[in-house]
């Protein structure tokens, strides 16, 4: 085909056309011009031509949702920005900072302080990314035999790969997968159309609450204090009441019933429905676990008042006190008799237990004592977003269904699973050890999860200097902590706490041979600053 010519080459060519092909009607011989007019005007020419723009609009806090302004999420607040600010210095070679690493103790991202993932995992989920490898030639030395033979029955299961849209409520093949794994774990049947596979367990956690609470300001949902920082954003977001109940600090963070029944009583006399009762257990960020006799409780409460059980329980895996075995919610109901009619909903993640896998966010929910029109509703609640992501939903299956004894990976697998938790325990009392023997600080040993919540008696000067400083108390000490230490910590009062009582949250996540150092560090912050404001 001929090159395009504008301008004067344009007019030659149609002059040299005979008249049949150049006779055409005006508003198509004319294009051009104004074609050529409308480029000039945008390279600067025929100024009168040109329509000023009206004034740009930008949009302004006081423009955006307020809801968004009012939900603070503690976890990555000010002192993740301030931690990130310190990263910034030391990268640009300030001699200002008076250490060498940050220390991120500030949430549970294991794989973040160097925990490293687990092999047999990582090889079928490459293999599922990459499935040409399995064609090529020596794939068999490179990768174990039960993680290629893993990875063809997804891809068997799942022609189309991890490229394309799963259905919305996940890959069937692992929502049999993770049946199976209930069905294993509490000696009870299960049912693939019972599982959700979602983006981490937070998501399906926002879904329920989406699908629960129905707006308007009038709701309410029973959520622990101390409480991870997810719910009250959700419900700042949502507008809805969170009415918190006090664990019990001095009783190892225990649920008192007595306390859930006075808040629901005092939601009712304010004219707020309250829809559902949310468990962490294992707990975050108190590390409780709670004992069976409890559950029970929790379980009359919620079917005695008509409310939606919501049982977090990403930290299963996680279990530091023998004499706290971890039982699920649906195991302890199931045991029941005569069983409650109840409505519960438990959730489960990759994130935790010994896996660490925050960043592939997989997890799944699963629903027990629903309607069927209801549970309708809540798939097409999850279809508004198609699906959760492929990886996820594989790591999900890899965390239900590992090696089994008699595989090949299997004493490579149980050997990492093992040493994780192990050594996740031994940095647990290292670390529980070390706050305790602080002035002012005590602090239960965890039960269960990731984190210690020590509770701190700050000096009276100390909390004048906060106020002075426009800092809640333990805000003020852990910006301190910061920077006199590089480890970041969550203060207690993004969590919610006790009136007159200062908190803060922080990992056992950082490297076992590293916990020394953070132990001695803040041994030496503490000592200087209660002297400081003594």
């Amino acid at each position: 085909s001929k090159p395009y010519l504008g301008g004067a080459g344009f007019e030659m060519r149609q002059a040299l056309r005979p008249a049949a092909q150049t006779a055409r009607p005006v508003a198509q011989t004319a294009r051009p011009l104004a074609l050529r007019r409308r480029l000039s005007t945008l390279h600067g020419g025929a100024d009168a031509l040109r329509k000023p723009y009206p004034p740009s609009h930008v949009l302004t806090l006081g423009e955006i949702n307020p809801n968004v302004l009012s939900a603070q999420y503690a976890v990555r607040g000010e002192l993740v920005q301030r931690a990130a600010a310190i990263k910034e210095e030391m990268a640009a070679g300030s001699a200002n900072v008076p250490f060498k690493k940050v220390l991120e103790c500030n949430i549970g991202n294991p794989q973040a302080v160097g925990q490293s993932p687990i092999g047999f995992n990582r090889q079928v989920l490459s293999l599922m990314v990459c499935p040409a490898l399995l064609d090529q030639p020596g794939v068999d030395a490179l990768f174990a035999p039960d993680a290629i033979a893993r990875a063809k029955e997804y891809l068997a299961a799942i022609p189309s790969g991890v490229g394309a849209y799963s259905d919305s409520q996940g890959f069937r093949i692992v929502r049999e997968q993770v049946a199976d794994f209930i069905s294993s774990r509490d000696g009870l049947p299960a049912s693939p159309e019972d599982i959700f596979l979602t983006d981490g367990a937070s998501k399906g956690v926002g879904f329920l609450l989406s699908l629960i609470l129905r707006g308007g300001g009038s709701d309410g949902l029973l959520v622990p204090i101390p409480q991870y920082p997810l719910y009250s954003a959700t419900l700042a977001l949502q507008e809805t009441h969170m009415l918190g109940y006090e664990l019990d600090e001095a009783a190892g963070w225990s649920l008192p019933i007595s306390l859930l029944e006075a808040e629901l009583e005092d939601a009712q006399a304010k004219g707020v429905a309250t829809r559902a009762l949310v468990v962490i257990n294992p707990g975050n960020p108190t590390g409780n676990s709670l004992p069976y006799d409890n559950m029970v409780e929790c379980i009359d409460f919620c079917a005695k008042h008509g409310l939606v059980l919501m049982a977090d329980e990403v930290y299963q895996e996680n279990i530091w006190d023998g004499g706290r075995p971890f039982h699920s919610f649906k195991k302890v109901l199931m045991e029941m008799s005569p069983r409650p009619n109840l409505q519960l909903v438990s959730f489960h993640s990759t994130s935790k237990g010994f896996l660490g896998e925050c960043g592939l966010r997989g997890g799944y929910f699963e629903i027990v004592g629903f309607d069927p029109e209801v549970k309708a509703q809540l798939l097409k609640l999850i279809s508004i977003g198609l699906c959760s992501n492929t990886l996820g939903q594989i790591a999900t299956g890899l965390m239900v269904q590992p090696p089994r004894p008699g595989d090949a990976s299997y004493e490579i697998y149980s050997g990492e699973r093992d040493a994780i938790l192990a050594s996740m325990k031994r940095r647990a009392t290292m670390l529980v050890d070390g706050l305790n023997a602080l002035e002012g600080v005590t602090c239960n040993q965890p039960q269960g999860a990731m984190y210690a919540f020590p509770s701190i008696t700050l000096p009276p000067k100390a909390i004048a200097a906060a106020k002075d400083a426009g800092k809640v108390p333990d805000t003020f000490y852990a910006l301190a902590l910061l920077e006199a230490t590089g480890i970041v910590v969550v203060p207690g009062s993004g969590f919610g706490q006790k009136e007159g009582t200062w908190h803060f949250r922080t990992t056992f996540l950082p490297p076992e041979s590293e916990m020394t150092d953070v132990v001695d560090r803040m041994t030496a912050f503490h000592a200087d600053f209660m002297g400081k404001y003594a």
